[in-house]
């Protein structure tokens, strides 16, 4: 099964590639964590990556869909992968494709999570961080504990500043890859929106319906 996860920051990508890795075997693959792995092994494209990382720069496309082919090349991505966080851009998309279509791979499915941005707003918004513990809670959903209450803070990341910024970039270039994908038959538009054990069983029934 070969994926990839789009939506929106606070769409719960996360917690529904670790259901969907679980299910189908297969490993998950940040394009974050990915490049901290090869920049940590010192390969000759990590260091490619941190130079100009070290810069201030991005890395360019062209080397992080090399990243990605090299990691998708390796053994326990035989039977597929998650791909999570890549690409962002209509560019990469085209990019990927011109690669996967080079190694004679093909997608299988990339799974849109849809949710309101103002739904997204209220997620991240009401999130508070427990210093002490390091626990994550939520003033609505998830409220923290009568002793842990007084001491809970909000991420500077979390402000509603910050996540409408995020959303506009989101919208002004990730946004730009569901037309691409749908296109060609791939995208599968998922609730984001719902209890996360009903986003996972759309999922799955999108993938196997």
């Amino acid at each position: 099964m070969r994926l990839i996860l789009i939506g929106p920051p606070g769409a719960g990508k996360g917690t529904q590639a670790d259901q969907i890795v679980q299910r189908y075997g297969i490993p998950h693959i940040s394009t974050g964590d990915m490049l901290r792995a090869a920049i940590k092994r010192s390969t000759k494209l990590g260091r490619q990556a941190e130079s100009y990382m070290d810069r201030g720069e991005l890395v360019p496309d062209n080397l992080v869909i090399a990243m990605v082919m090299e990691r998708i090349a390796q053994a326990d991505c035989g039977i597929g992968f998650l791909l999570d966080g890549f690409p962002r851009t209509l560019a990469q998309a085209k990019a990927l494709d011109a690669a996967l279509d080079e190694a004679r791979m093909s997608l299988e499915a990339v799974v849109l999570l849809e949710v309101p941005d103002e739904a997204i707003v209220e997620r991240i918004t009401g999130r508070r961080l427990d210093p002490v513990t390091g626990k994550i809670y939520h003033i609505k959903f998830n409220p923290p504990p009568a002793d842990a209450a007084a001491r809970v803070i909000q991420r500077s990341d979390d402000s509603e500043q910050t996540c409408r910024a995020r959303l506009a970039r989101y919208h002004a270039e990730t946004a730009a890859v569901v037309p691409h994908y749908e296109a060609q038959g791939l995208l599968r538009r998922i609730d984001g929106s719902r209890r996360p054990p009903d986003v996972t069983r759309q999922i799955i029934d999108a993938l196997e319906g």
